[in-house]
């Protein structure tokens, strides 16, 4: 995700807001505005300078953006990589966690959600963690209701299976498409959407909504490396150089 560039109009007024000052004081009205016409058509007969500043600028917001990212995730590592209320999977001992906020509802979760899976594998050294974040409506929100209480009554494998069933899954989501997907994994449906509404099922989501706040995640698929955070859905050769990238340090 990148910051929006200022166009070339308010390029223009920010450049003459910041020149025109340093000599404000000494400068008669008509020769202010003189000057600010000068710069302007020195601009307009030199448009390539627009885009270097642009690109100046757009590269500054970019290291102020990783900058900021780096310390947030410093400040923030246990929960973001140790949270035991998190499903881990891949290679548990691996020397890179890659952690993913997803939405079961979430278009560019489902496109990402293969290519994750044949990131982990091929790579064979990454650990994956998954943090349930339902944004997109009330059904992204049973959705994860129900990972997590399977998580927290049947386990990682079980949680695993509905994770990847859910991501796919096309049709509403209600408690009794969620029931009879239940029973069709060989558990209790009635535990399951009993232990929806539990206490501790919300306290998993409302503790992942309070990281992305901290983190400033405001979609999904957001994915957060050792030390770097990736805003939206990147291909998996993408994903493949964000990693050794990573290890290369």
């Amino acid at each position: 995700m990148k910051f929006p560039a200022l166009g070339p109009a308010a390029l223009i007024a920010a450049l003459l807001a910041t020149t025109a000052p340093l000599a404000a004081q000494e400068m008669t009205d008509a020769e202010r505005t003189a000057f600010r016409a000068e710069v302007r058509a020195y601009l307009v007969e030199n448009p390539e300078v627009l885009i270097e500043a642009m690109t100046a600028l757009e590269a500054k917001q970019q290291a102020e953006q990783a900058n900021n990212d780096l310390t947030l995730l410093r400040d923030n590592s246990e929960e973001i990589f140790r949270d035991p209320a998190s499903w881990a999977g891949g290679n548990l001992e691996g020397d890179i966690t890659l952690v993913e906020f997803v939405d079961y509802r979430c278009g560019y979760c489902r496109k990402a959600h293969d290519e994750v899976a044949e990131l982990v594998q091929s790579d064979g050294n990454i650990r994956f963690v998954l943090k349930e974040y339902p944004i997109l409506g009330e059904e992204s929100l049973v959705a994860s209701r129900f990972a997590i209480a399977v998580r927290q009554l049947a386990g990682d494998e079980a949680y695993k299976q509905a994770h990847d069933t859910l991501i796919a899954f096309r049709g509403d989501i209600n408690t009794d498409t969620l029931g009879r997907l239940a029973s069709d994994m060989g558990l209790d449906s009635a535990a399951i959407l009993a232990r929806m509404d539990a206490p501790e099922v919300t306290a998993v989501i409302e503790a992942n909504h309070a990281l992305a706040t901290k983190l400033d995640v405001s979609g999904t698929p957001t994915f957060v490396l050792d030390r770097t955070m990736v805003r939206g859905y990147v291909p998996l050769d993408g994903m493949r150089q964000i990693v050794e990238g990573q290890r290369a340090g």
